[in-house]
C-alpha cells in the first residue's frame, strides 16, 4: 500500500486483491462481507489510476454500490459514467464491462453478485489507457 493512501470507504479496505492482480491495472484491495451460496457482497478498493480489465459476468447480475471516493465504469458500447458514494451500477448478465478509480482519486464500492449455476467471469484485455487518462 503506498504510504498516501487512505480507505475512502466505511467498511474495511481488506488485503491487496493478489488473486485478481493480473487482471487490474494498479493496486486494488478486496474484503469479502457476505458470502453464502445465494449471495456474495464484498467491498473492492482501487487506489488512484487503478481499474481492473473489460470483463464479462457469464449468468450473472453484478451490482456496484459507491461508498467512497470517486470512480467509473463502462459498458461496452455506452460512455463512461462516473461513480460517486450512493450511486448504483446495474451490470446485466453477459455484458462486456468494466470499473476503477478516477486517475486523481481513490474509489471503494460493495460488489453484489447472486451466484448462478454455472456463472463464471471472463477477463478480457485491459482499458485504453489513453482514453482513461482523459476522464480528470
Amino acid at each position: 500500500m503506498s504510504t498516501t493512501f487512505t480507505n475512502p470507504s466505511p467498511f474495511p479496505l481488506g488485503k491487496p486483491n493478489d488473486a485478481y492482480a493480473r487482471y487490474f491495472e494498479g493496486q486494488s484491495y478486496l474484503a469479502p462481507l457476505v458470502g453464502t451460496d445465494t449471495v456474495a457482497v464484498s467491498n473492492v478498493t482501487f487506489e488512484a489510476g487503478c481499474t481492473n480489465h473489460w470483463h464479462i459476468h457469464h449468468k450473472a447480475t453484478q451490482v456496484l454500490i459507491a461508498v467512497g471516493g470517486r470512480g467509473y465504469y463502462q459498458i461496452e458500447g455506452e460512455p463512461v459514467r462516473q461513480l460517486r458514494p450512493g450511486d448504483v451500477a446495474v451490470i446485466p448478465p453477459e455484458t462486456k464491462h468494466w470499473h476503477g478509480a478516477s486517475p486523481d482519486e481513490p474509489f471503494s464500492h460493495l460488489a453484489v453478485m447472486v451466484p448462478q449455476n454455472g456463472s463464471s467471469n471472463e477477463w478480457l484485455e485491459p482499458v485504453d489507457s489513453k482514453t482513461y487518462s482523459e476522464l480528470v
